[in-house]
């Protein structure tokens, strides 16, 4: 297991979650999105906070997403187990960060920063959406915000994942991304983690906050 991830930078296990956490998981996800846009449609909360989610990530514009949800954060540190057998290496947990796409949402071809090291994306349900990897590692990128990449970069290679499935892998190094969405929601969770002896683990525990779980913002108040 760890041998395929070491020559491949990335690997996929499938039923890393068992059916019915990801069921739960993903209806409390829809839920939550659900009592979100019921705040903002009464006032109850301004467009600006995130402490509920956000539609305002810039990666993929109005798409509702959290940084540091609660469930997502336990999560994060239910699989880091899973995550450490797969790669062979011992892992700080970073953040965690969850999605539910809408159709024609694309996730541009990028690299991760660098509490993104070492990272999976686990599909908790919805309409299938393949993602696609560059396992060359090299840089193709000329504008990330525009999505305009080198003319004969690699098309890279395309892997679909089912309910529970992890897709893990190196997001600093290679390149990885989503074509347009066709569906009508897809609920992914990003769960980031550094390589606990490599040289960002020092900076990036908990992806700069004092623990687990605490939103965004409170970097700013370490």
């Amino acid at each position: 297991m760890k041998n395929k991830f070491n020559k491949n930078r990335y690997t996929i296990i499938k039923k890393a979650l068992d059916k019915h956490t990801t069921e739960f998981i993903y209806n409390y996800f829809m839920i939550k999105r659900q009592v979100y846009d019921t705040f903002l449609q009464h006032n109850y909360l301004s467009p600006f906070t995130t402490d509920w989610g956000t539609y305002t990530d810039k990666q993929v514009p109005n798409t509702y997403s959290h940084y540091s949800d609660i469930a997502m954060e336990t999560l994060l540190l239910k699989l880091q187990p899973v995550m450490e057998k797969h790669v062979g290496l011992n892992l700080i947990p970073t953040y965690s960060y969850a999605r539910i796409y809408k159709k024609g949402d694309i996730l541009k071809r990028h690299k991760d920063r660098a509490s993104c090291e070492i990272s999976t994306t686990l599909n908790l349900g919805g309409d299938p959406w393949p993602i696609f990897v560059d396992p060359t590692g090299s840089d193709n990128i000329i504008d990330e915000d525009k999505n305009i990449h080198k003319p004969n970069a690699p098309k890279g290679r395309k892997y679909l994942l089912k309910p529970g499935d992890m897709f893990i892998y190196r997001g600093c190094e290679l390149e990885h991304w989503r074509e347009s969405f066709g569906g009508e929601n897809c609920v992914q969770v990003f769960l980031h983690y550094n390589h606990a002896n490599g040289s960002f683990a020092k900076d990036n525990l908990f992806d700069g906050r004092i623990h687990i779980g605490l939103p965004n913002w409170f970097k700013q108040n370490k």
